[in-house]
């Protein structure tokens, strides 16, 4: 168990990290305006900043490395030895079922918002039509990726620890 702690410092640094980029990134959504171009009488959205996509692929990134260094060590619970069946057996792969289900549901907020954040549209209309609107990413979108990635971070934990129990 001496490689434990510093694989699991890693596993939790990484995780947070995500998490605060992912924060970050919900913080950080494109907002948009109707502008009026200057040179013909067509309108296009003004888009101000792009960041929450950087952030939101960031902790795709991070989170995705958290989840295959802790996969490594734990082999998966695939390969190598065989687990022995009883309690600390199935709290293992109980909360591997939970880490991997909450990983994939937030890399897909995230990795969705990342896109939908980046795509924007210049010219939406002419300059004389009322209530046009410009594409925006939805508020809570990688907020959802975050708390799915603080879920994912307790899986991992209490793989972690009860297959520490078996091995």
């Amino acid at each position: 168990m001496a490689v434990s702690v510093p694989i699991l410092a890693i596993v939790v640094s990484l995780h947070l990290i995500a998490f605060v980029f992912a924060v970050g990134a919900e913080r950080r959504r494109s907002t948009a305006k109707v502008v009026p171009d200057q040179y013909d009488e067509y309108t296009f959205c003004r888009y101000d900043s792009d960041a929450s996509t950087v952030y939101g692929l960031s902790a795709f990134g991070l989170l995705l490395l958290s989840q295959t260094v802790l996969n490594g060590v734990t082999r998966c619970l695939c390969f190598g030895r065989g687990l022995v069946t009883g309690r600390t057996t199935t709290c293992t792969v109980f909360f591997f079922i939970v880490s991997w289900t909450s990983f994939l549901g937030a890399e897909a907020c995230l990795l969705a918002g990342s896109a939908k954040n980046a795509y924007h549209t210049k010219y939406r209309g002419v300059f004389r039509v009322d209530h046009v609107s410009c594409a925006t990413l939805r508020k809570g979108v990688f907020a959802a990726g975050a708390a799915l990635t603080l879920l994912s971070l307790l899986g991992l934990v209490f793989q972690f620890y009860s297959f520490g129990d078996i091995c």
